[in-house]
């Protein structure tokens, strides 16, 4: 008996999504290297050491960027002045420059950044709250 395609393919979806995970200490199973000039990597636990370096840098970055948007808090005159579409805008569109003239996709760029914007402006919302919820609030004077 011959079973319809989609249900076949229902039938894969688990195993796929059940794969097991790679060994980290086996060599690459395909392709060359390609950062450090071929130098990495020769291992995935090597490749996921480097990930992790990379990111306790970028949160290092990502909270040093959220002291200033703190800061920017402190020259808008009220909450709704925290939500600037042009300014979100430009400020993706400049990252995926960046990011195309680093050799980074300039779709991850933008979807990273979108997130981020997003994020930091419920952040910013936030402060004002805050200061609003202790009596701090000038705009509403």
């Amino acid at each position: 008996m011959r079973l319809p395609v989609f249900l076949s393919t229902l039938l894969l979806i688990p195993a796929v999504a059940c794969a097991e995970e790679p060994a980290t200490n086996a060599p690459a199973l395909w392709g060359s290297p390609t950062v450090d000039n071929g130098a990495c990597c020769k291992t995935l636990g090597e490749v996921r050491s480097n990930i992790d370096r990379l990111d306790r840098e970028i949160v290092r970055l990502m909270a040093e960027r959220g002291r200033y948007v703190h800061e920017a808090a402190r020259f808008k005159a009220n909450p709704a002045q925290v939500d600037a579409p042009e300014r979100a805008e430009a400020v993706v569109k400049k990252a995926m420059t960046l990011a195309e003239q680093d050799g980074l996709s300039p779709k991850v760029a933008e979807a990273a950044y979108r997130a981020m914007v997003r994020a930091f402006i419920d952040y910013e919302q936030g402060i004002f709250a805050a200061a609003a919820a202790r009596g701090d609030a000038p705009w509403e004077k």
